[in-house]
Formats: structure tokens, sequence, C-alpha cells
């Protein structure tokens, strides 16, 4: 992305937020917390998740055979199967069987999108009106969907009361929720009474019988299959689960996921051709010469299939809780964080699949990789390594930079030429540190320095108004060189500091080295400070696992000697615990995520198996309130630190907002710089309510610490700079 680009970009999306942020916030944000509210009631839930990750898990590894199955069965009952190879192939056949002038009615479907359908019919000379009525507002108002399954969700009521007045001109004022779904009723009765084709999506196929599940929130699916003779439905290969009993789980899954609701208002399940009464010139009449046709869409998804980093996206069951759940999602909503067809966290590997990786360029981006989405996806998709990836693949497909001569001779990365200087600059943030340190105070006031802020937003896109962090002369490294430890220590430890902690944040370091030897043990410090976290962030996919290889390369001789490794930052952590899966063979990542702790689920783990809680600093009562990091969160370790502070006394409230919208770099980046203050703005008005102002602020994360001390305007201290010694 250019100068310009990145300019421009941040233009459109504050146009966006503006336009649309309130609406798309408001609405996602109570799904996202109906699906807390519903699977709370659900004894079950995990194994549900499980149970349905097998059954999509099998169906894609057994998806030729399916199909085949599948279609015998479909032809047994009467109805014809039809295998598109791609979007053209799928239109010209729907085509084929819709004559000129014939009215077509449609339920909504994210397949139809992707094919474009609409337009193809249309432009063969069909009336196609969709019945969905978010689908239906779009239609009036020729825009494109903005989620997977609100599709106008970024529209107000009141924009929509202007629409209808603005193109029916209607006798009455259509002000509320009521009139304007009257309205819409009537008017789409009339066209399912015209209609002579009706058009489905399915949300499941299953082989055995042919059967087919249509899950709506409005009945207009069941309208369309019995309104017409001729049913014609579209779907991607990867709806097919093997037999009818596999839908269970997601009867029970996907309305809580998407919408909140323990089940969705409409659970259609069919077996075409249907012999459901029709509309006919005396009224309704029997049917028993229905024509079925059922298109099943490759379009790139048996490529996704054998592609070992995009295969999961198959497992999809477009239930949007990974958008409704992404902080930055409820900031700019579909249109900004979706591509051509498909919105939110999981877009960036259908787009690259279907459409290609130009189409996940322009959003993918906006994944932060917090990896909240993967506990909210019913089926548990890895959503922030399969945007890592597709932003791997983008970096390794583009065109040499003017300035790659220079950067790689200063970066130690892996990566070719091309990829944007912003990225290289963030990726490679360990060597700035070095230098920022080795330098300091004068790269401090450098980096601070006007024309040296417009030179860097101007050639590295990092925004102007972001305060830039400061860094330390000594470092943490140097500090605890020669330092005694306990003299008859219980347990050892190695320390591995991030580089924010060993170059830039050395208070958290010192404390938590501090807190260790007041429990008794004995620490060293690690001679790596970088995870690869910075670079996995940009999607330097080879740069991380090098740096992930000279970290096992220096922490299992200490695994080995019976040292337990420590790690203050959650997103390190979350590295080591869960990332290194991908980067490392098994037997490595294995020993690493075993044997690794974050520095307050350690403290807490000692003083369970009978550390001395008095070695700490008692709270006292101190007023305190709490932020969680994100993967702090999604490891299940935000408890621990809520548990010590509570032991030692502290006075606690905790944010329940789920992201402070830094996320690392992400904050830093000219064109996203607004989406993360918009995020933030939410954790700084808790934290402004009588019950936690005065109160002091503290967070566990580098990138929470650095977004709420601008928001808050004051210093936010990490929790183990509370309680040490």
């Amino acid at each position: 992305m250019s100068r310009k680009s990145k300019r421009a970009k941040a233009a459109q999306i504050r146009e966006t937020m503006a336009a649309e942020g309130a609406s798309v916030r408001e609405n996602t944000q109570g799904f996202n917390q109906g699906r807390y509210d519903t699977v709370a009631d659900l004894e079950n839930y995990e194994e549900l998740k499980d149970e349905a990750r097998q059954i999509k898990e099998d169906a894609i590894e057994r998806l030729p055979e399916l199909i085949d199955q599948l279609t015998e069965a479909i032809e047994a009952n009467g109805g014809t199967v039809y295998l598109a190879e791609d979007e053209a192939d799928a239109n010209e056949y729907v085509s084929s069987l819709v004559e000129s002038g014939e009215t077509v009615v449609k339920s909504k479907s994210m397949t139809s999108e992707e094919l474009e359908v609409n337009e193809h019919l249309e432009a063969a000379g069909a009336n196609v009106v969709e019945t969905d009525l978010g689908e239906w507002v779009l239609q009036v108002a020729d825009e494109a969907p903005s989620h997977l399954v609100a599709p106008a969700i970024h529209k107000s009521r009141e924009s929509i009361a202007d629409l209808f007045r603005e193109r029916f001109d209607p006798d009455q004022p259509l002000e509320t929720p009521e009139d304007l779904t009257a309205f819409a009723s009537e008017y789409l009765a009339d066209a399912f009474e015209e209609a002579d084709v009706g058009m489905t999506g399915a949300n499941f196929l299953t082989a055995d019988s042919g059967s087919m599940m249509l899950v709506t929130s409005e009945g207009n699916a069941r309208k369309t299959v019995a309104a017409t003779d001729t049913h014609v439905a579209v779907a991607g290969v990867e709806k097919i689960v093997p037999s009818v009993e596999d839908l269970q789980p997601f009867v029970e899954l996907i309305g809580r996921s998407g919408t909140g609701q323990d089940i969705t208002a409409y659970v259609s399940l069919l077996t075409p051709p249907v012999e459901t009464a029709t509309f006919g010139e005396d009224g309704l009449e029997g049917s028993d010469d229905r024509d079925f046709h059922l298109v099943l869409i490759d379009n790139g998804r048996m490529a996704m299939r054998e592609d070992e980093q995009l295969r999961e996206t198959l497992y999809c069951i477009r239930c949007s809780a990974c958008a409704n759940t992404c902080a930055n999602f409820q900031q700019v909503g579909g249109h900004e964080f979706g591509g051509e067809t498909y919105t939110g966290g999981i877009a960036g590997g259908w787009e690259t699949g279907v459409h290609g990786l130009d189409s996940s360029e322009e959003f993918v981006d906006l994944c932060t990789g917090c990896s909240r989405c993967v506990e909210a996806c019913p089926v548990g998709i890895d959503i922030p390594w399969i945007n890592t990836v597709v932003r791997d693949r983008i970096n390794r497909g583009a065109d040499g930079h003017t300035y790659d001569f220079l950067v790689d001779g200063l970066t130690p990365d892996a990566e070719e030429g091309g990829m944007s200087l912003q990225k290289r600059f963030f990726g490679n943030f360990v060597t700035v540190a070095k230098l920022g340190s080795l330098f300091a105070p004068v790269s401090n006031w450098l980096a601070s320095f006007g024309p040296n802020r417009w030179i860097a937003e101007q050639l590295l896109g990092v925004d102007q108004r972001r305060e830039m962090p400061q860094f330390s002369r000594e470092t943490l490294k140097e500090w605890a060189s020669g330092r005694d430890g306990p003299a008859d220590p219980d347990r050892e430890a190695v320390f591995m500091a991030d580089t924010y902690t060993n170059y830039m944040h050395v208070e958290r370091g010192k404390a938590a080295i501090r807190a260790l030897e007041a429990l008794n043990v004995d620490v060293e410090i690690a001679d790596v400070t970088e995870s690869g976290r910075a670079a996995l962030s940009q999607g330097m996919v080879r740069t991380a696992a090098n740096h992930g290889k000279a970290v096992a390369e220096e922490l299992l001789p200490h695994i080995a000697d019976g040292r337990d490794v420590v790690i203050v930052e959650p997103s390190d952590l979350a590295m080591l615990r869960d990332d290194y899966e991908r980067l490392l063979d098994a037997e490595t990542y294995e020993r690493l995520s075993e044997n690794s702790y974050e520095i307050l689920e350690y403290v807490y783990g000692l003083l369970e198996n009978g550390a001395d809680a008095d070695a700490l600093r008692d709270g006292d009562g101190e007023e305190i309130a709490y932020h969680g990091h994100c993967q702090q969160r999604t490891l299940g370790l935000a408890a621990h630190t809520e548990a010590v502070l509570e032991e030692l006394g502290y006075d606690l409230v905790t944010s329940d907002v789920e992201c402070c919208g830094m996320a690392g770099s992400f904050g830093f980046k000219q064109q996203y710089y607004e989406v993360s203050m918009a995020v933030g703005e939410e954790l700084r008005e808790q934290f402004s309510t009588p019950e936690a102002e005065g109160r002091t602020v503290v967070a566990s994360g580098t990138s929470c610490h650095d977004q709420l001390t601008d928001l808050m305007k004051q210093d936010v201290p990490h929790p183990i700079e509370l309680v040490a010694p």
C-alpha cells in the first residue's frame, strides 16, 4: 500500500465509520452478548463444538465421495444436480432454467452473492426479487451486504424509512420497525404470488438422503420453495455432511453462534422436490411435478481442500460469530472488513479461495490476530492463522520496492523484496529496539522530533498522533546480569523478556524477577527477546519461524535442566503455547508449550503450592481497575491474575471490553489509527464510570499498556509491578 493509499484508506475507513459504525456496533455487540448468554445455558457446548468440528473434518476429507452420494440421492428423489466449475458455469446453468420475463424469488444466500446471480439473471431479462427483509432493503438501495447473517446490519431504522419513502412514496408514514416490516411483507407477498422460479441457498446438504437444511429468521425460504413450480438451490460443495443425523450439533450451534438465539426462528428440513401446494389460477393447487435443481459450486473450493493452510476455511458454517466478536469489525462493519462477497475474520480465507488474493488485500490487515474469534467459532477454525497465511502470500506476491536495497541491508528477516516498508519496519522491530536502546536517550529525542515523525509517517505510515515508546539505556538483561538469586531456591526459572520488556518497559521485567525471587525462585534471563510475534503479525511467516527456532535453541537446554519458562507478555506466551505448533516440529513445540507460563499464572501456581504470599506486596485494599490482554483471555489466564490480586488484598474491578484496540503495531499504523482509538474509547468510558474512576489502571499486555496510557493520560503498570516487593 503506497503512502497515498494509506491516507486514502484511512479516509475511507473514517467515512464508513461515520455513516455505518453506530448501527454495526449496536447490532454486532448485541449478537455477541446474545451468544455469551445463550451458550452459558448449554451444558455440552464444548462437546457440541468438538462434534461439529469432527463432522466437518470428516466431510471435507470425504468430499468427492459425498458429492457422488448426494447426486445419486437427489436424482433418485427426482431432482437434478449440476456441478459447476466456477461462477460463469453456475450462472449459465441457472440462466438456462429461467426464461426471460419470469419472476424469480430468492431467499438469502451468500453463495448466490458470490456468483452475482441476480445481475446475471436480470441481464437475461428475468425479474429477481430478494425475499429476506435485509436483502430486499439492500436490493432496493442497490448496496452490497455487510454481514454474513444480517446483510443490512449497517442500516438504521431511520435510513430504511427514508429509503422506502424515497423509492415507494407510501400512503402512510413508515416510522416503526413494525410499519417497515408490514410494508415490505405486503410488497413481497405480491412477488411470491407472481413468482415462476424460487431460488435458495442451503445451510447444509445431507449425502444420505438428498435433504437440505435452511435456517432463516423470517420463514421466507419456505415460501420461496413452496410458492413456485421450479426450485433452484445453489450451494458450495462444502455444505455437504454425510447424514441427517449429523445436522444435530449444527442446529444447536448455528443460531447461538450467529444471533444469540437458542434456535433460529425457522429451521426447515426438506427433501426436494417437495410436493407442497402452490399458488395457481384458482388459488392453492397441489403440485406433484415440481422441478428441483441443485447447483453445486466448486469455484475454488476443491483447490482450497488441497491447500493445507486454507482447508479449514471450508469448515465454516457462515454463522458470523467471528465478525460479531471482533472489536474492529464492530467499529467498521463488512463494507470495510470484507471482500467481494464475504465479511469478517473468515473472509480472508473465503475471498482468497474463491476470488483470489487481490480481494483479500484491502481488508485482511484488519484482523489483528487477537484470537478472540477462535473461541467464538463453533467449529474452532484458527482464523488468525488463515489471515496470517493470506498476508504472507500477499507479501510474497508484491512487486519490488524502490527502497528494498536499503531495507534488505538493515533488516535480518527472511522475506523477499517487495513487501511494504511498513510491514518490514514493524516485523523487524527488535532491530529498531536494539538500536534505540543503544543510543538512548538521543534515540528517544529523535523518535519524538516533529520532522522525524513526519518522515516516519510519510515513509513508514507510522501515525504522528501516537506516542512513541521510550527506549531504556539499560536493558533488563544488563540490570539482571550478576544478580544474586535465592540461596536455596525451591524452583528455577528462565525468564524470556520480550523485546518491549527488555528494551523499553524494563520496570515490569524487574518487577517480575523481584516477585519470583521473593517466592524463592532462582531466575536466569534468556538470551532471546523476540518470539516472532512481531513478524507473524505482519504475515512474515518465514521470519517468525526463524525466530521460533532461535527461541527453541535457547530455551530447550534450560527446560532440560529443569527450569520453567516464564514470560510476561501474553502475546509471546501465545506464540509458545499455540503458534509454534505451525512453525516448529511437533516435539519442540510440545516441550516449549508444556513448560511455559505467563508471569501471574506462574505466581498463582507458586502460591497454590505453598509459596508465602506475604513475600509479595500487600494490596491493603488499594482500588484498581484491571484490563486483561485479549490473548491472555483466550489462553484462559485472566482468572489467575485476578485471583492473585484479590488474594493479596486489592479491591478489583475488571473490564468486560474484550479488546483495547491497540493490538501491537495495528494502532500505530496510519490507516488504522482511528479504528484503534474507536475500539479503545469503549474501554476508556468503562474505566471512567463512577465505579472505576480514580482507581489505579493496570493492564497485562504491551499493546494494552500503550493504548490505555494514551487514552487515560496516565501511566498504566503491569499487575506484576503492583505485587512485586
